[in-house]
């Protein structure tokens, strides 16, 4: 199963407010530079997301976008499912022929049920520990070199 570009768009967008959760809202525009997704696109996402109330506008100097629920009642399966319910409708045409249709629609519903079990603090927390980790690693990279200096 594929998660489809919209859904992945969706949550790199998600993740991204939710980085910025408690400092400030961001625009479309901030988000769409730094995901490098064309901004027309995101606002389309955009207006899905806000539209199943996974996000709310703000408008004014500083507004932008913020989560509309708190950050761990958030699933990623929830954001895909907002912005593209096909992804959950396969139809059998849609099925490649060695698969049935059946396997398909199972193997869809365990991934979904795997995605609704992840939510977005949980993502930021699992980005915080690599970060933590890689900063680590250079340190003591760095520190060994400039040992050997």
């Amino acid at each position: 199963m594929k998660i489809p570009t919209k859904g992945r768009y969706a949550v790199s967008a998600m993740l991204d407010l939710a980085l910025h959760d408690k400092v400030r809202p961001l625009t479309i525009a901030e988000i769409a530079e730094k995901q490098n997704i064309s901004l027309s696109y995101l606002e389309q996402i955009f207006a899905v997301l806000r539209k199943n109330g996974l996000v709310r506008g703000m408008r004014g100097p500083g507004g932008g976008y913020r989560l509309a629920q708190a950050i761990d009642s958030i699933t990623i399966a929830q954001v895909i499912r907002s912005v593209d319910e096909s992804a959950l409708s396969k139809k059998a045409d849609d099925t490649p022929e060695y698969l049935p249709y059946e396997l398909w629609v199972e193997l869809s519903k365990q991934i979904y049920s795997f995605l609704d079990g992840i939510t977005l603090s949980q993502c930021i927390a699992n980005l915080e520990t690599r970060d933590k980790l890689e900063n680590q690693l250079l340190m003591k990279d760095g520190a060994t070199e400039s040992v050997a200096a």
